[in-house]
């Protein structure tokens, strides 16, 4: 437990440093979806280690360890965390899990108040035109998704950009991809370390629907000329959208549609698998370390009971009390727990 508990932490630092560059040279759809579960993995075990080190304080005690049935100085003299390590183990996992509620409110509200206007746009198809000279163009996630384009945004593109700007959008609605940007806001909210990740991740969302549209139009140029015209078109509109074109670093994106698409790599995928193999290999070796050395607690507490019992029993009964109070047998073969593992 010693080593293994801190080892998510260097795998999420690693992942906080490396993940966004190696992720702007992969397929963005594969990119993606290797974020989302790193995220994923990495936040849990952030959140599982510092649990780890907040409970061998926490079960230092007197009304835990009592309500738990071990002992405390048993489990004091075992423990291999120095006390302000857990203390401080203690405040950050509070305060993520606090950041964590606050950013699952804000995000599920955010959701809800796009599906109302969702709900609420002009017509039934899945193009929605507002009458409105400020250009805009974004989707909206519902059951279903509107794509929604403002008047002012179609006259500054032509018949080609047009297309190619809706099948932008479009890509967004049918990859789901306010799911991406859920995960990624709530992941580095309850692991600040992952706030790199979340931004790479925004990147190459908008690069998974400018390849998408790029497949679609059949013209990567094209597609290019929509991004940059309608981000300029953009630059002084008020109103911002997670999910829309002018998303993203617009002038990476413009490059990155005129240079041919990105290769496929197995290599940075294979080896972001071992490194999150790593991280769940020694969260659980951490955790059956601490079952072991809570369940010495326990035994050392059952030793004790059954010691006293032993010494308060008449001299010459052969019958003398197993059980201690607790219900601790008493087995002279169980196996000693008292060895510290690491």
């Amino acid at each position: 437990m010693l080593i293994s508990v801190y080892i998510p932490f260097l795998v999420t630092a690693a992942l906080a440093v490396l993940a966004p560059p190696v992720a702007h040279r992969l397929p963005p759809r594969v990119a993606a979806l290797a974020l989302a579960c790193a995220a994923l993995v990495t936040a849990a075990g952030w959140a599982g280690s510092l649990a780890l080190l907040a409970f061998t304080g926490v079960a230092q005690i007197p009304q835990i360890a009592e309500e738990g049935r071990w002992s405390v100085s048993a489990l004091r003299s075992q423990d291999p965390v120095y006390a302000v390590v857990a203390a401080v183990s203690t405040l950050v996992l509070a305060v993520c899990v606090v950041s964590f509620g606050v950013a699952a409110v804000r995000q599920g509200r955010h959701l809800l108040r796009a599906r109302r206007e969702c709900a609420g746009l002009p017509g039934d198809t899945e193009l929605a035109v507002l009458d409105d000279d400020v250009p805009l163009a974004f989707a909206l996630p519902g059951s279903p998704g509107r794509i929604v384009v403002s008047r002012g945004m179609l006259r500054r593109l032509g018949d080609a950009e047009r297309e190619a700007l809706l099948a932008h959008e479009r890509a967004h609605l049918r990859g789901r991809h306010h799911v991406f940007q859920s995960v990624w806001r709530l992941t580095a909210a309850l692991n600040p370390l992952l706030r790199p990740v979340a931004a790479a991740g925004s990147f190459v969302l908008e690069r998974w629907a400018d390849e998408e549209a790029a497949e679609r139009v059949g013209d990567r140029t094209v597609v290019a000329h929509a991004v940059g015209r309608a981000a300029l078109a953009s630059a002084g509109a008020s109103r911002p959208a997670a999910l829309a074109a002018t998303g993203g670093v617009v002038p990476q994106r413009v490059r990155a549609l005129l240079a041919p698409p990105p290769a496929r790599r197995s290599l940075p995928l294979l080896a972001g698998i071992l490194l999150l193999a790593v991280c769940c290999a020694s969260l659980a070796n951490a955790a059956s370390d601490s079952d072991r050395m809570l369940d010495s607690a326990q035994w050392a507490l059952c030793r004790a009971h059954a010691g006293s019992v032993t010494a308060a029993a008449p001299t010459g009964h052969d019958d003398a009390p197993r059980h201690g109070p607790d219900g601790c047998s008493a087995a002279p073969d169980r196996p000693e727990h008292g060895e510290r593992h690491f």
